[in-house]
């Protein structure tokens, strides 16, 4: 009685288990011959407002529109999953079957796997050919008034020394200033912003910090909206965005510096088996208007 006791304990638990898995939110139907379900949703995931990957993503796939006004209108489906970084949308699509997001090029790696648009492949290549549309630019933020030791970092960034880290990275150099040499100022910068620029904002601070010791650089995480602001109200001496600057931030006196370029990749679940969209049925996703894989024509 006392083994059987045991047994139904163990079985009893493994259930449970099996249950609390299955409510972390991890869509992984399969169709009765445990292939892709097309008929279940599609688990749209999607970054948050003030990010500059989600205010790139919705222009460029016309997920964005203009009201009868002329205002713009980010029309992405209610029911999205929001994600407040990269990483997390990383990992939520790559939990999810049948899901599908969009990150920066740059961070994609083998959990996912990228759609082709309109049958281009996101590259680097193809981004600096201009064939795959989805790209955006990486920018650095500024006002006047900036301090010598964040005059030298940027220097550094801008230079040819700098743009090899960014292409060392996947991201695409824009033109160099060439050899970098440092006047080794001292002092504190404060960077913040864009968490798609800070991966290789980091690498650049660390390289930068080994030629000049007497720097002291604080990288801050957040949004693109969040970094403008910093820079705007004095927060943070260098800002990054994902984005381009809007002409009320641009009014503010801020000023934007094209530090690389990056592709937008849209990404699905590796079980998942689309390989190529078009734009616009990239924007019947993320409006909703294809709520379920079989309904994306």
């Amino acid at each position: 009685m006392i083994r059987l006791k045991n047994v139904l304990a163990v079985t009893l638990g493994a259930a449970l288990m099996v249950g609390s898995l299955a409510g972390c939110g991890n869509n992984s139907s399969k169709s009765a011959d445990g292939g892709f379900d097309a008929t279940q949703d599609i688990s749209v995931v999607s970054r948050e407002e003030g990010s500059g990957t989600r205010g790139a993503f919705v222009e460029l796939t016309g997920v964005e529109e203009k009201d009868a006004d002329g205002n713009k209108v980010d029309n992405t489906t209610t029911n999205a999953i929001t994600c407040n970084s990269t990483e997390v949308v990383l990992t939520t699509v790559a939990g999810d079957d049948y899901a599908i997001g969009y990150i920066s090029l740059g961070a994609l790696n083998d959990t996912v796997k990228a759609l082709k648009i309109g049958g281009v492949e996101a590259s680097e290549e193809n981004i600096n050919n201009g064939s795959y549309t989805l790209s955006r630019p990486f920018n650095i933020v500024t006002k006047d008034g900036i301090s010598d030791v964040a005059q030298d970092f940027i220097n550094y960034i801008m230079s040819e020394d700098g743009q090899k880290i960014i292409s060392a990275n996947k991201y695409i150099e824009v033109a160099n200033s060439g050899a970098f040499t440092s006047t080794n100022p001292k002092g504190k910068i404060v960077v913040a912003g864009s968490s798609s620029v800070t991966p290789v904002m980091e690498k650049l601070i660390e390289a930068y910090k080994a030629i000049n010791t007497n720097a002291d650089i604080e990288l801050q995480e957040s949004d693109s909206t969040t970094g403008i602001t910093s820079t705007s109200d004095g927060t943070c001496d260098i800002g990054m965005a994902s984005r381009e600057l809007k002409d009320t931030e641009t009014a503010l006196g801020l000023k934007a510096t094209v530090i690389a370029m990056d592709g937008i990749a849209v990404i699905v679940n590796n079980n998942n088996p689309a390989e190529d969209y078009t734009v616009d049925q990239v924007k019947d996703i993320f409006t909703g208007s294809a709520a379920k894989w079989e309904d994306v024509k």
